[in-house]
């Protein structure tokens, strides 16, 4: 989620940088321990989620779960109040590429692609995931898109090692977005993640000139979030000034991870699969 891929900050019809006057931090021991932590709830609360979806819900439904969630683990939930942001998670359904606020009015509907993301706020550091629900079966296409855009998420993350640069992990993305046939939002990026929600430095999901291409430290978080639409790349920003839809009502997928950069390689610290 940055400011944006994954929360909040007001839309702009420029890649979103964070801005962060510390500039890129890198975590001590301890710090990454906490972060751990803090990514280990985003996790746990991700995966129930993903368990207990159903048609008839609604995505308030789900953002009063991941609230208790996160608050029943020692957290607090990192998107709530966050720029004004009024929920817990970011619901986006369909063509909503990011940012749909949780509403009683939304109801989930069998072959929605559902976006879910979330951050927990633990002992002063932000643990931040998304993922891609395909509510009981949606069609091959957005079946496709779901596959890809989990794909794309984790040809970036094996690129990133201590040594390696942000452009590696972005080139690697774009390249299998493309030769899938879908377009990456290039409107949202990637971000850093810890003692802030958002933090230096913008993690691009495509090959660009417009930032310094950042060489990878040990001991660097970084949460990657591609997005991509079956459609054109370009969003909107709806009346409610949060939720981005895509301009040709084409379906987006978004998945995000928190990353630990280390001299050897990668952990991934929103790893659902060890919670």
């Amino acid at each position: 989620m940055n400011i944006f891929s994954s929360l909040l900050s007001g839309p702009t019809k420029q890649p979103q940088v964070t801005k962060q006057r510390r500039g890129i931090e890198i975590k001590s021991e301890r710090e990454i321990e906490i972060m751990r932590q803090a990514s280990k709830i985003v996790a746990t609360v991700l995966k129930e989620i993903s368990q207990i979806v159903k048609p008839g819900m609604t995505t308030a439904d789900l953002d009063a779960y991941a609230e208790r969630r996160i608050r029943s683990m020692g957290a607090t939930p990192s998107f709530k109040g966050y720029h004004g942001f009024t929920g817990s998670i970011c619901s986006s359904i369909n063509n909503e590429v990011v940012h749909g606020i949780p509403s009683a009015k939304k109801v989930i509907r069998a072959g929605d692609v559902l976006k879910v993301d979330t951050g927990a706020y633990y002992q002063g550091f932000h643990g931040d995931s998304c993922i891609t629900i395909a509510v009981v079966e949606v069609t091959p296409e957005s079946a496709k898109l779901i596959r890809v855009a989990e794909e794309a998420l984790y040809k970036g993350i094996e690129q990133v090692k201590a040594g390696a640069y942000l452009l590696d992990l972005a080139g690697a993305i774009e390249d299998h977005v493309k030769s899938n046939g879908f377009s990456i939002v290039e409107e949202f990026t990637g971000h850093g993640v810890g003692r802030n929600l958002h933090e230096e430095p913008s993690v691009f999901n495509f090959r660009t000139r417009e930032m310094p291409n950042v060489k990878l430290r040990s001991g660097m978080t970084l949460a990657i979030e591609p997005i991509l639409n079956a459609g054109s790349k370009y969003t909107r920003t709806l009346s409610d000034k949060w939720t981005a839809v895509t301009v040709d009502n084409a379906m987006s997928a978004q998945f995000e991870h928190t990353v630990l950069v280390t001299e050897t390689g990668y952990e991934i610290l929103t790893d659902r699969s060890k919670v």
